[in-house]
């Protein structure tokens, strides 16, 4: 099982702050579970946006890092201030 964590903006898109799941066989890039949380959460591509960033166990990774051994996947939209 792995948790996911959604902020920001994005626990008001998915109706969650964060999740407890198995992701499915065939998601094994961060890229892949980007797409298929877009899909499942039908957030109309919010989620593919390239400024969202993913974590790993803590680590920011690119589209292209494996999900092998992920126990906790951040998605974190850019911080705002003023």
């Amino acid at each position: 099982m792995t948790t996911i964590l959604y902020f920001g903006r994005l626990s008001d898109l998915t109706g969650k702050s964060e999740e407890v799941l198995a992701l499915p066989s065939d998601i094994e890039s961060a890229g892949e579970l980007r797409t298929w949380l877009d899909n499942r959460f039908k957030t109309d591509g919010a989620l593919l946006d390239p400024t969202i960033r993913i974590a790993i166990n803590s680590e920011i990774i690119l589209d292209t890092a494996s999900l092998l051994g992920a126990d906790e996947i951040a998605l974190m939209p850019p911080v705002g201030g003023g």
